[in-house]
This record gives C-alpha cells, structure tokens and sequence, in this order.
C-alpha cells in the first residue's frame, strides 16, 4: 500500500490545486485515504505546500521525508496498540495469501482467503486507524513538522554544496544540475553525516568568500567622469542634496524615475582571461581530522572557478596523488559523494603533487593560473626540483598562495609567492585563499 501512498503524497506536495476527490475506493486503498485525509487536513500543511508546489526537487524529498515519518508513527502506534499491532499483522498475512492465490490460480481451496474477508478486515483497520488518528493527532501533526524542516535543512544543504558563492545564486545554480544528480545529494544529505558537515562548512565559506570577491570588485572599479542613470550608490553628492530640498525634490525624483540624474561613470578594470586554479591538498594521516573543513573549503574554491569560468584542477597527496579535473568548475552530483569519500591517508611527499600542479598549468592555453599549496607537513626537495619549478613559475606566469597548518614553512618558501601560516581552514588566514 505505500508505494501508491508516496504517490498521492507527492501529488499532495506538487500539484497546483491538489484535492480528494474519490469518494469509493479499493478497500486496500482506504488507509491511503484516512492518512491523505489527515495529512491534507494538518493545519500547517498549506504553508508547507508554499515551498514544495511546482518544486521538482523540494516536493520529491518532502514527499520522502512525509513517507518515513508516517511510516515511522504507524510503527510506534503498533508498539504501543496490541489489537492495532494484531490487526496489522492479519492483513499482511491475509494480503501474502491473496497474492500468492493470485500467483499460483488456485481455485477451491479452503485455506483460501476471500476478498470478501481482507475488504472485511482493511475497513475495520481503516476504522481504528482513524480513532488513532483522531486521538493522537498532535504526534502525527509534529511528525509531519519534522519532515518539513528535514527538508528544509537538506535543501539549505544542497545549496551549499552544489551553489554559488553570490547572494541569492543557490538556487539558481541547483536548477543547471540534472535532478537525478539532486536526488542523489539529497540522498546522502538525509542518512550521511559527513555530507552534512561538509554543506556546513561550504556554505560558511562560501559566506566569506562572497565578501572578499565583492571587495575586490569594488576596489577594482574607478570613476571615469560623469553620466547618466539611477543607480543610488553611484549618484553625486550634489544630487543628494537637491532630494533634501523640498523645493528640488520632486524635480530630482522625476529625473531620478527618468534614469537622468548625474552619477559617477564606473568602468572596470580590463580582466584577461586566466588559467586554472589548481589546489594541491594535504590528505596525509594527520590531516585526517580537517577532511569536511578542507572539502567545505574546496567546493568554495570551486564555486569561484565555476564564477569565474576557470577550469579547477584538485589535486589531493600523501605519499601518491589522485587528480580531479572540474571544467569550469563543475562538478556532479555522484562525483561529489565520490568526493566526500575520499581521503587518502599516509605520508607526505610536496614534489609529486607540484609537478602535477606543472603539468596541469603546461596543458592550459591561459597564464595567469593560481596554485594553492596546502599541507600540514614537512618535505624535503632536491634543488634541481625547485629550480625547474621556479622557473616554469615565471615562464607560465602563475602565481603559488601555500597555506601550512601549524608546522614549519621553510621549505614551502622556497616554491611559493605567498605563505600563510593557519590552525585549520576556519582561520582568517586560509580566506586569503578565496581572493584568486
């Protein structure tokens, strides 16, 4: 009976104007309808519906969510019932009986069970069911308000893992990927831990890198002169002075609706195209209690190439590598959860993954790629190393930020533009980072 119970529940969730409007139904379908009835009837259940109707994805996992909380109440109800325990285990049992009656086309055998007596049964189930409904409708009513911040929660975590780091862009960014792909986060999101506190730490970061991109934006804009329009934060202080004075004022607001006061002429400065950004991360052993941090921390990465359209290159290393090449940034739904999975553990070697990270820049048409180092360890390398990789450095014109956790920068210096030295990816230090 649940499967088309999920159905109706769906419909519930995404039609425009749902409603029940069968009056008679298969016996085996009027539980369906008492729970529908209820579900419907629940006094929050139309302002649950302002964020689930024409939702693809939103309606699919309340409709989820919906289906194990009332699973779960009926379970709890027979715990706590014996006769609505009794009768549940009789109309299975009754239920296996028909079907296999079905199966094998049996004909004339006492032991068979009617239809007559299962219709029988299921309305005096329907029956109890509805007392029981009836008698403890707020933990049926509670149950439905957990699914609902449930999903909530995993949509607010969808977001973070697959959206923008710009204001308002998540969901934006959720419809350009498949829903299957959406489906399969959401899935991880509801049952796995780790997923969870990776959307945290991505939506936290990608909160920070939001501003440090829009500082830069701004402090990359110059006034070039004087034109015309309405943006308020461009306007002349002189316009702002004819709006306080009540004999200018309706003057400066029709010109102000016309797109014709004075405002400061803003030009960006020219951006050439750049190369990737390449992240060599540190998943040796003791880097092992800073994974969700540092994948929170590569998704934002990502989210800037994504906004920047620059090819991201991850390159994850211990004592061997593992590559993942993100065109422009993109990255699916099953190569995330592939993602959150992986840490490599062991040891630390700094030269293999910067001679990926050469490799990747060689391969790329643009200069001005950005290498972020990060590592936790120490390393030796050999000087005919550093000086093949300094002067690609110079040749490729890319630049190298590393971020060392709580160890010794001395060799790092030696290959990098930038050191910064941080206690885990929460200090202020590693947000440098998101200024590329």
């Amino acid at each position: 009976m649940f499967e088309p119970l999920l159905a109706d529940i769906w419909a519930s969730l995404f039609k425009m104007k749902p409603e029940i409007r069968a009056k008679d139904v298969d016996s085996i379908l009027e539980v369906n309808k008492s729970l529908m009835v209820k579900i419907m009837a629940d006094e929050y259940f139309v302002n649950y519906r302002r964020f689930t109707r024409l939702d693809d994805l939103l309606s699919a996992i309340c409709t989820v969510k919906f289906g194990e909380k009332t699973n779960q109440w009926l379970a709890d109800q027979k715990e706590e019932d014996e006769d609505f325990k009794k009768q549940m285990q009789e109309i299975n049992a009754m239920h296996r009986q028909l079907q296999k009656q079905d199966w094998q086309e049996e004909a004339g055998n006492d032991s068979q069970v009617s239809k007559e007596d299962f219709t029988e049964a299921m309305t005096k189930f329907d029956k109890k069911l509805n007392q029981m409904l009836q008698s403890d409708s707020q933990s049926f009513s509670q149950a439905l308000a957990q699914a609902m911040q449930e999903t909530k929660q995993v949509k607010a975590g969808l977001k973070s893992l697959l959206g923008g780091y710009g204001a308002g862009s998540g969901d934006a960014e959720l419809k350009k990927i498949p829903l299957r792909d959406q489906l399969v986060l959401a899935e991880k999101m509801s049952t796995d831990k780790t997923m969870k506190e990776i959307a945290e730490w991505a939506g936290r970061f990608k909160q920070i890198a939001r501003k440090k991109q829009k500082s830069i934006h701004r402090d990359s804009m110059e006034r070039r002169g004087v034109t015309l329009g309405n943006e308020i934060e461009r306007l002349l202080p002189l316009e702002f002075g004819l709006y306080m004075h009540p004999i200018t004022k309706n003057d400066f607001l029709r010109r102000f609706v016309e797109g014709q006061t004075m405002q400061y002429e803003q030009k960006g400065r020219e951006v050439l195209e750049k190369g990737p950004i390449v992240l060599c991360l540190d998943q040796s052993g003791s880097m092992s209690h800073l994974d969700t941090q540092s994948k929170g921390f590569i998704l934002t990465l990502m989210s800037i190439a994504r906004k920047q359209r620059r090819d991201f290159c991850l390159i994850l290393f211990s004592t061997r590598t593992q590559i993942h090449k993100y065109e422009k940034g993109k990255i699916k739904g099953s190569d995330m959860v592939s993602l959150a999975r992986t840490f490599l553990g062991g040891g630390t070697n700094f030269a293999l993954p910067l001679d990926q990270a050469m490799n990747v820049i060689n391969e790329s048409q643009f200069k001005q790629a950005d290498l972020v180092f990060v590592t936790d360890g120490e390393d030796t390398l050999n000087d005919s190393f550093l000086l093949t990789f300094n002067k690609k450095k110079k040749e490729k014109d890319f630049n190298v930020l590393s971020l060392v956790l709580g160890s010794s920068t001395k060799i790092v210096e030696q290959f990098s533009d930038r050191v910064i030295q941080i206690y885990d990816f929460d200090d202020a230090g590693s947000f440098t980072a998101f200024e590329i």
